[in-house]
C-alpha cells in the first residue's frame, strides 16, 4: 500500500530499488547479475538508433544479448513474480516508444504515426505506406464525404494520372504556381517520349480538357464530378500525412452556365468541409476566404477550413476554389446558350486529402498518443478479457464474446483483444496509445456479477473509469452509445477552448509579432496588400490563414497602413 501512495512515478521508482536488492542477493563474486524482469530497465544499450531506420522509428528493440546474458539461475523466480516484472517492464517498454508531446511536439508527431501503426516510410524519399489502421482513418473520411457528395448531386469519375505538359502550361498562373512541385516523365518503353508527361498534381487541365469535348450546349451544364485519386507534388520537406511526395485526396471539378452558380457550388463544398470537420472529426476549423497571395494557382478565390493543432500551428484543412472563367478560356471551353451565343462555362474546384488524417492525430493526441474522435475511429471499443487460470480463461472468454456480439449488432466498431501473447496492462497501454476510444474490461468477478469495467480514453484515472456496468445488451449498448457521444462532444469542446484560448486580437504589427513569436494566431484589421502581407510573413514567418466569414468586432483600422479595414484576416505559422 505506501507503495502505490506515493503514486505512479514513485511506485516506478521503489520497483527499480527493490530490483538493485534482488540483483545484489543473486550476484556471486563475478559481477552484478539481475533478476529476469529487471534485466531490461540496466541493459547497457537500452535505447539506441540504426542509421538505416526513419526517424519515426527511432526505438529498437533490446537486443538479445541483453537478455541472454542474464543468469539461468535468475529465472528461477515464482510465477506471481515474473508475471508482475514482464508486465512492468512491457508497460515500461510501451511508454518509451512515443515521446510526451509536451516535450517535442514533432518527434511525438512522428512516433504516434509509427507506434499506432498509422503509415510507414516509403523507399522512396518523402513517400509514405498508409497502413491499414491508417487507411481505415481515411476510409471513415471519405465515406462520410462521399455521400455528401452525392446527396449534392455529385457522381465519381476518374482521370489519368498523366497530363501532358502542354495543358499545364496553357494557363499561366497555374504553371508558375506548379512548376517547382512538377513531377515529370521523360521516357516510356525504354524511348524518349515527343511530350514530356506531368504526373498529376491536380487536374484542372485535364479536367478542362475534356469538359471542352463534352460541353457544347447549355442543356450540358452543369456538370458535377468528383474523383478519389492520387496526386504527387515533389516536396522538399516532408512529414507523414501532413506533407509528402504523394498523397491521396478526392477533388471534385464543376462547370456552370453562371458566375452566381460557381460561387454557390464552391460555398456549398466549404460549408460540407465545414460540416464533417466539427461533426466527425471534432476539429472546430476557421472558414474564410483566403488572401490574393495564398489563393489557388488560376482560381478567383479559394475559401478554405483552417485547424489549429495542438502546437497552434495552422494546418489547410480543406479548400474549395471558384476558378471563375480562367481555365474555360485557356481552354477555350465555351457552350451555346439558350440565346444561340457563344459562353465560357463558370467553374468550381475543391479538395480534402490524407492531410486531415495528421489534422486529427494532432488536434486531439496526448502524451499517451493517438486520441480519436468515435465517429471516426476504425475501433470505438476494445474489450480487455482478464484471467488468470484456464478455467478462467474459458468463463471470461465466453462473456466477452457475447459482449462482443452485442456491440456488433448495434453497429459499434469492436475489437476483442484475447491474445495471450501480452498482459492486460501492455493491451490497456497499447489501445490507448492508438486512440480507441473506449475500454472494456472482463475478469472472472465482473462475470459472475455480470458486469463490466468501462475506461474513457479522453479522461483519464478513476472519473473516466465506470465499474458495474450490466453485460445486460440492451443497457450496455445504451451506455456505450451514450460515452462514445460524450466523447465526440468533450474533444471538440476541449479543442475549441483551445482553440479560442490561443486566438489574439492584436490592435498594432507590434502586438502582431510578439503573439506571433508566442506560437499564437492574431486576429486584426487588415487592408494591406500583397507586399505587405509578404513583409508580415518574412519578418514573423506568418501568413493570412483566412478572412473568416464570421467576423469579429475591430478597430477598422488596418494594423500595418493605417488604412480603412472592413474585415478583420487571421495571421498564424502553418503546415
Amino acid at each position: 500500500l505506501p507503495l502505490f501512495a506515493v503514486g505512479r512515478v514513485g511506485f516506478a521508482w521503489c520497483c527499480t530499488a527493490m530490483a538493485v536488492v534482488m540483483a545484489a542477493a543473486a550476484g556471486g563474486g563475478g559481477g552484478l547479475r539481475l533478476p529476469l524482469g529487471a534485466a531490461t530497465a540496466f541493459c547497457p544499450v537500452p535505447r539506441f538508433k540504426l542509421a538505416s531506420t526513419p526517424p519515426f522509428l527511432r526505438f529498437a528493440r533490446l537486443p538479445a544479448r541483453c537478455a541472454s546474458s542474464v543468469s539461468s539461475e535468475t529465472a528461477t523466480l515464482e510465477e506471481g513474480q515474473q508475471q508482475n516484472a514482464k508486465e512492468k517492464a512491457e508497460r515500461r517498454s510501451n511508454q518509451e516508444g512515443v515521446t510526451p508531446r509536451s516535450k517535442d511536439f514533432n518527434m511525438w508527431y512522428l512516433d504516434v504515426v509509427a507506434a499506432a501503426e498509422l503509415a510507414d516510410y516509403g523507399p522512396v524519399r518523402g513517400t509514405m505506406v498508409i497502413r491499414p489502421y491508417g487507411y481505415a482513418i481515411w476510409e471513415a473520411i471519405q465515406a462520410y464525404l462521399n455521400a455528401k457528395f452525392k446527396e449534392t448531386g455529385h457522381s465519381n469519375t476518374y482521370f489519368p494520372q498523366f497530363i501532358p505538359y502542354s495543358f499545364i502550361e496553357k494557363e499561366a498562373s497555374h504553371v508558375e504556381g506548379f512548376s517547382p512541385e512538377l513531377a515529370l516523365v521523360t521516357i516510356g518503353g525504354g524511348k524518349e517520349l515527343e511530350e514530356k508527361l506531368v504526373v498529376r498534381p491536380t487536374s484542372e487541365t485535364i479536367v478542362n480538357h475534356m469538359f471542352t469535348r463534352w460541353i457544347k450546349s447549355y442543356r450540358d451544364l452543369p456538370i458535377l464530378i468528383n474523383q478519389w485519386a492520387n496526386v504527387t507534388r515533389w516536396e522538399m520537406r516532408t512529414k507523414p500525412f501532413v506533407r509528402t511526395l504523394e498523397f491521396l485526396w478526392q477533388e471534385g471539378h464543376t462547370a456552370h452556365a453562371t458566375e452566381a452558380e460557381a460561387e454557390q457550388e464552391a460555398l456549398q463544398m466549404v460549408e460540407i468541409y465545414r460540416t464533417f470537420a466539427f461533426e466527425e472529426a471534432a476539429m472546430p476549423v476557421l472558414v474564410g476566404r483566403k488572401s490574393r497571395a495564398e489563393t489557388f494557382a488560376g482560381a478567383v478565390r479559394t475559401y478554405t477550413i483552417e485547424a489549429m493543432m495542438g502546437d497552434c500551428k495552422a494546418l489547410q484543412a480543406g479548400t474549395s476554389h471558384n476558378l471563375g472563367q480562367n481555365f474555360a478560356i485557356a481552354f477555350g471551353t465555351q457552350y451555346l446558350d439558350s440565346k444561340r451565343d457563344l459562353q465560357y462555362i463558370w467553374q468550381t474546384s475543391w479538395a480534402i486529402s490524407t492531410r486531415m488524417v495528421g489534422g486529427i492525430i494532432m488536434t486531439h493526441g496526448d502524451d499517451m498518443g493517438l486520441m480519436l474522435p468515435p465517429r471516426i475511429a476504425p475501433i470505438q471499443v476494445v474489450i480487455v478479457p482478464i484471467w488468470r487460470s484456464e478455467e478462467d480463461k474459458q468463463l471470461v472468454l465466453s462473456a466477452a464474446i457475447d459482449v462482443e456480439h452485442s456491440l456488433k449488432a448495434a453497429s459499434i466498431r469492436v475489437k476483442l483483444d484475447s491474445s495471450d501473447l501480452k498482459t492486460p496492462g501492455w493491451k490497456f497501454n497499447f489501445w490507448e496509445m492508438k486512440g480507441v476510444p473506449l475500454r472494456i474490461e472482463i475478469g472472472p468477478r465482473d462475470v459472475v456479477s455480470q458486469s463490466v469495467v468501462i475506461s474513457r480514453r479522453d479522461i483519464t484515472g478513476k472519473e473516466g473509469k465506470f465499474v458495474g456496468i450490466s453485460m445486460d445488451p440492451v443497457s450496455l449498448v445504451a451506455f456505450v452509445n451514450s460515452r462514445l457521444q460524450a466523447i465526440q462532444t468533450n474533444l471538440l469542446l476541449r479543442a475549441t477552448a483551445f482553440r479560442d484560448s490561443n486566438i489574439v486580437d492584436v490592435g498594432s504589427y507590434e502586438d502582431l509579432k510578439v503573439v506571433i513569436s508566442e506560437g499564437k494566431w492574431a486576429r486584426c484589421p487588415w487592408a494591406g496588400s500583397d507586399m505587405d502581407e509578404a513583409k508580415v510573413k518574412e519578418e514573423t514567418g506568418s501568413t493570412i490563414r483566412c478572412f473568416p466569414f464570421q467576423q469579429s468586432v475591430h478597430s477598422g483600422q488596418c494594423i500595418i497602413t493605417g488604412k480603412p479595414a472592413v474585415e478583420v484576416a487571421v495571421f498564424a505559422k502553418s503546415y
